[in-house]
């Protein structure tokens, strides 16, 4: 069985493994993570504030969405981010 301890542990790097994945597949694109799964790069960011703030923790947004995107946002939309189809 698995302890509280060990479940974490397995939490976070799954967490990590998932910001590694989107950081390398940069074709993905935050609206169609949008409409597929709910969520997206950004969401992800806001989460982590919000959890850091439960236990009273403050964090930058802006920093947070780097450590997200593995670099600053404007550096990623300018390299990745392709205008909305319509």
């Amino acid at each position: 069985m698995l302890n509280d301890e060990n479940k974490e542990h397995i939490q976070a790097a799954v967490f990590r493994r998932l910001v590694e994945h989107l950081q390398k597949n940069t074709e993905i694109q935050n609206i169609d993570l949008m409409n597929l799964a709910g969520f997206c790069r950004n969401c992800l960011s806001k989460w982590t504030i919000e959890e850091a703030k439960k236990i009273n923790i403050s964090l930058e947004y802006e920093d947070v969405r780097t450590d997200i995107y593995g670099m600053e946002y404007s550096e990623w939309k300018k390299k990745y981010q392709t205008p909305i189809k319509k």
